[in-house]
Formats: structure tokens, sequence, C-alpha cells
């Protein structure tokens, strides 16, 4: 294709107005051509707030609209896989929030329907594009902490009200769907494989919704332990441990610039990393221009990466 890739944006949820509007802005080469919503007059007053060309009424007119190149979905988690499939059958790049999928089987099935469409997925986990990752590797395959044998990571945030789906266990609800999945992509993407051993425990509300979830998953080179939650201040401090130092990262998954990438061996700061410009999400969105432009091949696609991410979280919950 030429020109602007042009986007369709299923619901209305928060985080496509918060995360991935301003990054589809910031990346360039491409528009919000549309924003489909169960209500209209929602959907209408979302585009004109967030700068979407045109509002429509249900999902299926997205989908089914030949103008529209690529799919985005921030629909609740229990929904992803239908809409996923439904998009990717109807010829268009879908680029979903995470999880993918709320099982393994589930993600093995979708996958399927992407390489029998020929086209591309990605799960929304986008900070393998940002520069710092690519830092951090390249750290890791020049031996800064020798080998890396153990990563400590937690996500946690303090969620404000009762009344948010991420609460709901119906729509696929939890801390580690929503945010103790990052540190198991990560341990994923950089130990190289898919875990083969894993266990947690959780605190769970009243309705059986993990509000904070610790665990511990191993790897054939090392071991990750996580912790998330919905009731802890805001962190995404994580530790690489190596058999020579560490790396400390105050924000592996969206680093902004106050944060940044720590060297440290026998207890002493070796350097420091500045994370690079722009947001993760908008890297993520620019390489997803340059695949559907053909001037590059996909990586990080959901065939590469959402089935061991997938496989790790069923060994958690």
């Amino acid at each position: 294709m030429s020109g602007a890739v042009r986007w369709g944006v299923l619901g209305t949820a928060g985080i496509a107005a918060r995360a991935f509007l301003p990054a589809l802005r910031e990346a360039g080469g491409g528009t919000a051509a549309v924003v489909a919503g169960r209500d209209l007059s929602r959907a209408e007053e979302f585009a004109a707030r967030n700068g979407v060309a045109r509002a429509v009424r249900g999902y299926e007119a997205v989908i089914e609209d030949p103008s529209i190149d690529a799919v985005y979905i921030p629909l609740p988690n229990a929904l992803h896989a239908q809409w996923t499939v439904a998009a990717l059958e109807a010829g268009k790049a879908v680029l979903c929030e995470k999880p993918l999928c709320l099982t393994a089987e589930e993600a093995g099935n979708v996958i399927e329907v992407a390489r029998r469409s020929a086209r591309p997925l990605w799960e929304a986990f986008v900070f393998p594009f940002h520069p710092q990752t690519a830092r951090l590797r390249g750290l890791l395959a020049e031996g800064a902490i020798g080998e890396l044998r153990e990563i400590w990571s937690s996500f946690n945030f303090t969620m404000e009200g009762t009344e948010d789906i991420r609460l709901d266990p119906a729509l696929g609800g939890g801390a580690l769907y929503d945010v103790g999945c990052y540190p198991v992509r990560l341990a994923h993407l950089l130990f190289g494989g898919d875990a083969v051993d894993g266990h947690a425990v959780a605190v769970k509300s009243e309705a059986g919704v993990d509000l904070e979830t610790a665990g511990v998953l191993e790897f054939d080179s090392g071991r990750l332990m996580l912790s998330c939650s919905f009731a802890l201040p805001f962190t995404t401090y994580t530790r690489l441990v190596g058999t020579g130092g560490e790396i400390r990262l105050s924000n592996p998954f969206h680093p902004e610039p106050h944060d940044g990438l720590e060297v440290w061996r026998e207890g002493r700061l070796v350097s420091r990393h500045e994370p690079g410009e722009g947001t993760a999400f908008s890297w993520g969105i620019r390489h997803i221009h340059e695949v559907l432009r053909g001037e590059a091949e996909p990586r990080h696609t959901a065939a590469d990466d959402s089935l061991g991410t997938a496989r790790a979280l069923d060994l958690l919950r």
C-alpha cells in the first residue's frame, strides 16, 4: 500500500484516547479514520474529543469497511479473540491490546487465523520496539552483566473506584492479565524461550478477580520473579541479575524521559543510559506502518511471541 495507513478503532476505551491516538499522531504516516461503539452518541463524542474523523455504531461497520487498512482493538479482554478473528478474516492488519487471549489454547487458534489470512497481527506489547529495549538487549549481548539468571519485575498501580471493567471476571479482569503480563512478556523476550514451570499466589476480590499476584516462572536459562497489583503505588521497577552484575530499569515497559537504564557491578553504578526519544507506542505504530507500506519485515508479531506469553500466564493462573 501507499499513502497514510487508515486506522479503525473498536470501542471508546480510555487507553485508546490516552495512549494509542497520541502515539498515532506522534508516529506519523497514519490517520484515525473511524471509531466504532455500541452507543453511537458516545462514539461521536469520543471522535470529536480525540480527533477521529468519524464515528459509527457497531464494530462490524469498521471491519467491513474496505477503506480501513488496520484495526486497533482495546475492547475488554474477553472480547479480544472474537474481534481479532473477525478483523483478520476481513483482511485487516490488527493491533490488539494485551492480553491477546485469556488462554494459550485460544491464542493458538487466533494465531492460526492470522496465518491463514496472511494478515499481520500484533499484541500491543510495544516496548520491544523502543530504543531502550534495543539498548538493553545490546548490553546483555555484550556481556555487561555476564549471563542473565534472574529478572525481578513489578507492575503495580492503585485503581480508583470499584466499577472498572478490569474488576469483572466475566470480562477477563484481574491484575495478572492487565499488568502482570508485562513482566511475563519481558522475560519471554530476554530469556529467548517459553517458561517451563511456574506458580503464583494471589489476593482476590469477592468476585474472584486477582487484585494482587506474585509468582515465579522458570525458564531454561533463568527465572522471573514478578508481582502485580491494583492496590499498591505505581511502580514498574525491574532488576536483571546476571553472573557479573545487574541492570536496573525504572520503567522497561513505557519509558519516559526521566526514566533510565543503569548497569551496576559489585554494588556500584557503572553506567547510566537515557531511554531515548518517543513513546513505546509510537515506535510500535511506526513499525506497523513500515510493514504495511512494504518497507520492513514484521517483527514481534503475535506469531513470534504471544503464544509463549499466553502459556506462561496459564502457568500462573
